[in-house]
């Protein structure tokens, strides 16, 4: 996979990454079939909190962004979310944050 990913494409995917995390206070990298990441947006949602989701599988970029995501954050799995552009993590990550009470702060 990331063989066939040329370097047009990782500077594509870097710009596109660092712009969504930029300009959204929440980010959620997800896949269309993943359990993990509607698991995620469901907790999201049940804080009335509005958030931006990327879906990987069907983004023409998804790959290259994928391979980003793993550089940046050392995570390749999704979902990969932020907060305040700080790396929360994936979905186990999440759902800590929100039985500790963590999550409630970082979304007010």
């Amino acid at each position: 996979m990331g063989s066939s990913i040329s370097q047009e494409e990782m500077t594509k995917a870097q710009d596109i990454v660092e712009e969504i995390i930029k300009t959204n206070k929440i980010v959620v990298f997800s896949k269309t079939y993943c359990p993990y990441c509607h698991r995620a947006k469901e907790v999201l949602k049940q804080h009335g909190v509005q958030f931006f989701v990327m879906e990987l599988d069907v983004e023409e970029l998804g790959s290259a962004i994928q391979q980003y995501l793993q550089e940046k954050t050392g995570q390749r799995t999704v979902p990969n979310i932020f907060i305040n552009e700080q790396h929360i993590g994936g979905c186990d990550d999440l759902m800590k944050l929100n039985s500790s009470g963590e999550l409630k702060k970082l979304l007010q």
